[in-house]
């Protein structure tokens, strides 16, 4: 072994004492990090190309110092970073990756399992079923649901329109959906505040973006159960085979609720699949207080929560629970000799649950945070968002120059900058709030994101991250109403305050 670090022969890996020289090096660099994340802009400065500029076009031809890689990590990649773990990370969701979820995927890549069937690592199969079943009890589901992990809320709304597809009885598992004039078009609702995965996952089953019907929303964005009726009896005229509603807690743009009870009225009453995305909002169902956001989710034949959005688990990490786990697992099984063994039905084999055959320990840094952290830990991180997300609200609310633009049932805030002396439709507002939004991202203090509703352009203030504080978000209020004032758009009394 060479003492610089780097593999003597053509042979073997790095020996174990220099990684350690170099894990503890790491180790230490990421409790820096999370000391003081904010010393970095926590959006990245980069120009497009910046990164890839500074990168040789080809891999070395031979072994390079850990020490050099390293010293590139911070001189090269860290610049082009844009710090998701950030306490100003308010675009978006929150994905913040906890002290404990961050351990455990250091402990997941050294253990390098894949956990495809119960043989491959009995203890990832087994702490999976364990720790979602954790999970399922915090959220108040009945014991009738079974969890899977997937990676994202993405795949976890494919694999439950896949499931919706296997229940209506097309056999397209065996048939396909191609050249059979048996099988009439497909269609999926959804309210048009829903995920674009909804659509994407009709796109890779074979429905089509025209397979999807965007049901229209109440005052406060949330799906309308008679404009859902109506479109599905429509449908049914023309020759549509409705299978499937989706139903949003916590929207994307607005984190609104669907009125998932009466959704729920209709899909058994059609005959519907019944899926719930609650990637962002369902996590609030832990606070006993908050229970009613899964109020009827309860009569859903699947629903998904992301512990990496709102549960301080590293991205990625989303959890499908299935009532109907037996016509999930029918969708996907395919078993060829080479993965048969012994056990037979007395485990569960997850790759049997989805496309993916390879799966990683997820279930591991999920464990670990939930142990970590416990019931009470996580209700006081999800109180205090919320708590600063209605303390965010009530300034906007309290200036008459800024404009609050949809409900707040969680710790996110829609609102626009709307001087009072200009008209609620004045057109220059979307160019305004354009500019707004860029100076204040450009500060490197605060990142948010927008959404267009309405046609009117709003700025998003979403509170999920573990390492945010009340100072974070009077401070992202303060480079708000200074740059604000910057624009021309306020008084100078009224930004000084």
């Amino acid at each position: 072994m060479a003492s610089d670090g780097m593999v003597a022969g053509p042979l073997g890996d790095l020996d174990p004492e220099e990684f350690r020289r170099h894990g503890h090096e790491v180790v230490d660099w990421i409790a820096g990090f999370l000391a003081a994340p904010e010393r970095y802009p926590v959006l990245a400065r980069v120009k497009p190309g910046d990164v890839r500029g500074a990168l040789p076009a080809s891999a070395p031809d031979g072994p390079e110092p850990l020490d050099r890689v390293l010293a590139d990590f911070e001189r090269v990649i860290l610049p082009g970073i844009t710090h998701w773990n950030h306490p100003g990370f308010f675009a978006y969701f929150a994905i913040s990756g906890s002290a404990p979820g961050i351990l455990g995927e250091l402990l997941c890549a050294a253990l390098n399992v894949n956990a495809m069937l119960w043989r491959t690592s009995p203890a990832a199969t087994e702490l999976e079923d364990v720790v979602l079943d954790w999970l399922r009890k915090l959220l108040g589901l009945p014991a009738g649901f079974r969890g899977v992990i997937y990676d994202t809320a993405s795949i976890s709304t494919l694999c439950a329109l896949a499931a919706a597809r296997e229940a209506a009885g097309l056999e397209v598992r065996e048939r396909g959906m191609a050249g059979r004039p048996d099988i009439p078009r497909l269609r999926v609702y959804t309210s048009e505040q829903a995920h674009s995965s909804v659509e994407k996952g009709a796109i890779v089953l074979g429905l089509g973006r025209e397979g999807v019907r965007k049901i229209p929303t109440d005052a406060e964005f949330r799906m309308d159960p008679a404009a859902l009726a109506r479109a599905i009896t429509e449908d049914r005229a023309a020759g549509w085979r409705p299978i499937a509603v989706c139903a949003t807690v916590g929207t994307t743009g607005t984190t609104s609720v669907d009125p998932v009870p009466a959704i729920a009225d209709i899909a058994a009453r059609e005959g519907l699949w019944l899926h719930v995305d609650a990637a962002y909002g369902g996590v609030a169902a832990i606070l006993p207080e908050r229970r009613e956001v899964l109020a009827g989710c309860d009569r859903a034949d699947s629903i998904v929560v992301n512990p990496h959005k709102w549960l301080f688990t590293p991205v990625d990490c989303s959890a499908l629970f299935c009532r109907r786990s037996d016509v999930l697992k029918r969708a996907f099984t395919l078993v060829p000799s080479f993965l048969q063994t012994p056990e037979g039905t007395a485990v569960e084999n997850y790759m049997d649950w989805g496309p993916q055959l390879g799966r990683r320990f997820r279930a591991l840094k999920l464990w670990m945070v939930l142990r970590a952290f416990g019931r009470s830990g996580i209700e006081a991180r999800l109180s205090e968002h919320m708590r600063l997300g209605r303390l965010f609200a009530e300034w906007v609310d309290g200036d008459p120059d800024w404009e609050r633009i949809a409900p707040v049932p969680f710790s996110t805030v829609v609102f626009r900058l709307r001087p009072r002396v200009w008209a609620s439709d004045d057109p220059r507002l979307h160019a305004l709030n354009e500019r707004l939004l860029e100076g204040v991202n450009a500060s490197g203090e605060a990142f948010l994101s927008h959404v267009v509703l309405g046609g009117r352009y709003a700025l998003r203030l979403a509170i999920g991250n573990i390492r945010t504080e009340e100072r974070h978000v009077r401070r992202a209020w303060e480079i708000l109403r200074a740059e604000a004032l910057r624009l021309g758009a306020l008084p100078v009394t009224v930004a000084g305050g």
